[in-house]
This record gives structure tokens, sequence and C-alpha cells, in this order.
């Protein structure tokens, strides 16, 4: 296990030849847990006990995207009939909510996924749009762009108006400045 001294109290984890490559101004707290074949982006942030686990195959997280507190991804590896694989490939900009749980799907730029919400193999979630908090959104589903579903299974409900995008653009925003709050805090408290 690795002590990386860019994020004290974090554990980064290689296994079978792949370990994790994440960018100097990303944010890893204490607690969190990444593991194998993740790549994390500039900016982006993965917050307190949080679990990334690339053990059998890929992990993508772009910039300046947030998994908040105590969130669960992973993903699953090519077999036969399955050749692509699960790989967890998230964009830039998204919000993923405590207590989420991320397997196997896509999530485009600026998506969001809500708190205790679950996304699971080759579903999809499209750029500007929002999975509801505690919702579930199933296999191989498809989420266009600027929609919420909500429900379990997660069915779609609206599509989301200019405002309520604004408002998760400012989300975005906030843990970006607070992630560099945590990481001065979290190094000082290192430093004592």
């Amino acid at each position: 296990m690795s002590k990386d001294p860019r994020f004290p109290g974090a554990h980064i984890i290689a296994i079978h030849g792949k370990t994790p490559q994440i960018h100097d101004t990303a944010f890893i707290a204490p607690g969190a847990v990444i593991i194998g074949d993740v790549v994390i982006g500039a900016g982006s942030s993965i917050w307190y006990n949080c679990v990334v686990r690339a053990d059998v195959y890929t992990i993508r997280i772009g910039e300046r995207t947030n998994v908040q507190d105590g969130s669960v991804l992973h993903c699953d590896p090519p077999r036969p009939g399955d050749e692509e694989g699960c790989p967890l490939l998230i964009g830039d900009d998204v919000l993923i909510g405590h207590m989420a749980t991320v397997h196997g799907c896509t999530i485009h730029d600026r998506g969001f996924v809500g708190l205790g919400a679950i996304v699971m193999n080759k579903a999809v979630i499209g750029s500007d749009a929002m999975l509801a908090a505690g919702a579930m959104l199933t296999e191989r589903k498809v989420m266009g762009e600027r929609e919420l579903w909500g429900g379990r299974p997660a069915v779609k409900m609206k599509d989301l108006s200019d405002a309520a995008i604004a408002g998760m653009r400012v989300g975005v925003m906030h843990y970006a400045e607070n992630a560099k709050h945590h990481a001065a805090a979290v190094a000082a408290a290192a430093a004592d």
C-alpha cells in the first residue's frame, strides 16, 4: 500500500501491475481507497471513505469531477459473450453524491448522480442529466441529455430546466473550491 505524500491518510494501492494515476491537483481525502487501473483528472476530488476499485478493469475520472463521501466505484472485466466488459467512464464536471454506487457505466460531462443512487453496468447518464437521490439506473438504460430520472428502477421524469442545470454547475464549482480548502486542512493536520 502506498502512502502517497500528496494525499495524507488516503490509501493508493497498485494491483496486477497497475498503479492509480492521480493528477497533482486532485484531492484524495483521508480514508479514501484508490486501487489499480484508475486515472483521476485535474481538479477532481474523491472524498472521505470512498472506494474506487479498478482491480478487474479500468476506471477513468475526468477533470473537476467530485465523488462524495462513502461512494463506491467499481467495474467488470471483459468475459466470453461480453468482450467489451464494463469499464467505468466518468467525464468532466460530474457530481456524484454521498453514498452512491457507480458500477461499470458511463457518465458524460456534467452528469449528476444523486445521494445514495445506484448506476449499474452499461447504463449511460447523458450530459447535463440528473439521476435523482436514491434512484437505481438498471443495466443498459440510457438517460438522454438534460433529463431527470428517478425511482427504482429509474424512469424519465422530465427534462431539466436551464436553472436546474445552472445549479448543478454551481455545485461543481463549490466542490472544486471546497476540495482546495480540505486539501490544505488535511496537509496542515498531517504536519502536526
